[in-house]
Parts: structure tokens; sequence; C-alpha cells
């Protein structure tokens, strides 16, 4: 069984290396009349794709290996999107459409006089990278401390979840609040001084993409086998057993929450840039139910299935939304009742037991013949 879940697991690697790679260099080195060339259009989307992806592996870490079914991991992803988008907004300068060096537009055009305290530093791009990370990190480990320490569990703890993703997305609706209200923020011009929209930095908002979502892949495989991970996962299977054996189950609980929430602001980070916008909608309790159902369709508990169901169902709503798009909802509802209830294990435990079949079958052949 590890074998097979190995050679999965090392597919997928080896396809996200050879994207992560190829598509950039096939964008920059062939001419756009070539077979091999990748449009800026095509870049972009498949780094979203990876966005998306790294956002669907911080919600298994915590679902599939903890237990924690999180409905609100789509807020940890915008907070880290608008803390990029914030350092974006900074770089525009004098060039937006009122000129002002300091405010930007939304800004002006609600006769603010000064920059709230909260924007300084995000002029600087490493302050910006500590906030992607710090800022839904923090949130995480104070409700995950509140939460926790209460042994609020189960179907509780998921809707409390989803309760703080609404709350944050009536609080960033607001024009004071300062983080543009309905239109959030957008009209990106540059970032670290090269033009956002050149195929150059596309390409390497891609790299960085898909190597970041290695990196995390690689990180939590070997968070997931240590005696860290293991602990992690007994409190999943027997959380009371695990706690009477001295275990401070809610520190653990707590380490895996806040680590899974990072992960989902680097994923919004990297996703901001290559979308143009951050806005309120991206806190939508909509949005953290579709992660769910990516990793649900992909596999919980295996990691790789996760990036697997991510990159499918985020496909499969390019095409739909393109030729049917009234119907994308029903489909997606459609699809996830059917995997709970024919594929419980996902698409990644569907082509185990395959694998496990066929190996079957061949020892039996091998053995009958050499009777």
């Amino acid at each position: 069984m590890m074998a097979n879940l190995d050679k999965s697991y090392s597919s997928v690697l080896s396809l996200l290396l050879i994207v992560t790679l190829g598509i950039p260099l096939c964008n920059l080195l062939f001419p756009a009349d070539s077979a091999l060339h990748f449009s800026a259009y095509s870049v972009s989307l498949i780094g979203k794709y990876l966005c998306f992806a790294l956002l669907g592996l911080s919600l298994d870490m915590v679902w599939g290996y903890a237990g924690i079914l999180v409905l609100g991991q789509g807020a940890f992803f915008a907070l880290g999107g608008y803390a990029m988008g914030m350092y974006l907004m900074r770089q525009i300068g004098s060039r937006g459409v009122y000129g002002d060096a300091l405010l930007p537009d939304f800004m002006v055009f609600l006769n603010w006089k000064q920059l709230p305290w909260y924007w300084h530093g995000f002029e600087h791009f490493g302050f910006a990278l500590l906030m992607v990370v710090l800022v839904p990190g923090v949130l995480a480990f104070v409700f995950g401390w509140l939460a926790f320490r209460s042994r609020v569990t189960g179907v509780y703890l998921s809707i409390i979840t989803q309760a703080l993703t609404y709350a944050l997305l009536l609080a960033f609706f607001r024009n004071e609040m300062g983080f543009g209200g309905n239109n959030g923020l957008t009209d990106f011009k540059d970032i670290l001084g090269f033009n956002i929209q050149s195929e150059a930095v596309r390409s390497l908002l891609l790299f960085a993409s898909g190597a970041s979502l290695i990196g995390a892949l690689l990180l939590c495989r070997w968070i997931v086998n240590s005696k860290l991970g293991r602990v992690v996962t007994a409190i999943r299977d027997q959380e009371s057993r695990v706690r009477f054996l001295g275990y401070r189950v809610e520190l653990f609980k707590l380490w895996v929450f806040v680590f899974s929430a990072m992960l989902a602001g680097v994923a919004g980070a990297l996703y901001v840039p290559q979308v143009g916008i951050i806005n309120p909608s991206e806190f939508s309790p909509l949005n953290s139910l579709e992660i769910v159902i990516w990793v649900a369709i992909g596999g919980r508990g295996t990691l790789h299935g996760a990036i697997i169901g991510a990159v499918l169902v985020n496909y499969a709503k390019t095409v739909l939304t393109g030729l049917m798009p009234e119907i994308w909802l029903f489909s997606l509802g459609a699809v996830f009742v059917l995997v709970t209830l024919l594929l419980p294990d996902g698409i990644v435990g569907l082509l185990k037991r395959q694998r496990q079949t066929i190996t079957a079958k061949t020892s039996l052949k091998t053995g009958v013949a050499s009777a």
C-alpha cells in the first residue's frame, strides 16, 4: 500500500517539477507561433491553478491529518492576498488616477487625508512577505487557542470557522476599513520594480507558485512522517486516548491549524499578482466550501490528492463556466455527492485500489504459471 502511495506521490511531484520549469521556459524561449509556446493567458491560468493546489494542500494538512474540518480556510487565503495587494498598491505611487504619491486611488476618492497606520511598511517587499504569513498565522493562533482550549470540536468548530469567514467578509466590504470596500485592491502595475503585466514576470510568478507548492508538499510530507505528524494523526483517530497518554492535544491541534493558515496565506499572496485583483468576495463562505470539495475529490489525508483535486476541479470550472455557467454549482454539488457515496477516499484512493487489483491479478497469474 505504501509503495503504491509513494508511486502516486512521486508522479505528482515529477509532474509539478515539469510544469514549474517547463511552462515558463516554453513561454519565454519559443515564439508565439510555435506549437510549444504557452500564451501569457495560459501561464497566468496555470499559475492560478498552482495557487489553488497550495490552498488545497493547506486544508488537507488540518483536515486530512488532524481531522479538523475548517470551513473558513478561504479567510486565511484572502488575508495573505490582501497583504500582497497592499504592497502592490503602494508600488503604484503617483501613477494612479488621482496622482497621489502616498494614498491609493480609493482613499483619495473617499477623501482620506492620510495613510492609515496599518498601511505603513507595505512599501517594502520583505515586510509584505512577513505579513503574508504573520497575519493569517496570528488570527489562526488566537482563534485556535480559544477554540481548542475550550475543546470545541466537530461540526461546532466547522460552523465557527465559517462564521469567522463571514464576519471578515462583512468587515472588508465596509469602506471605513481602508481596504477598498466592495471593489477591493486592483490596478497593480509593478512588483519589485518590474511590470506585472509582462510575460517574463508572469512566467516568474508561475515559477514561484510551482516552487512554493513543491516546497510545501515536501515539507508537509516530512511533517506527517515525523513524530509530530504521527501524534496529530493519532489525535484525529483517537483523541481521548492520546489525551489519556499525557499529550497536550490542544497544542498539537493549534500548531497544525496555524501552519495550515500560513500556507493558505502564501497561496493567497501568490494568487493576487497573477489575477490582478483582491476583493472581499474571496472571503465568501462558498469559496471555503469549494476548497473542502477539492480535497474530498482528490483524496483526503494524502497531500498529493488535494493537489490533484484542486487542479481538476478548477480546470472543470474554467471549462464549464465558459460553456454553461449556470450549471457549474449544480455539477460541483453532484460530483461531491457522488464522490462521498462512491469514492470516499477520492481519486487517489480509486487509483490505489486499481493498482492493488492489478498487482493481485498479476501475482495470481504468476502463481498459476509457476504451479
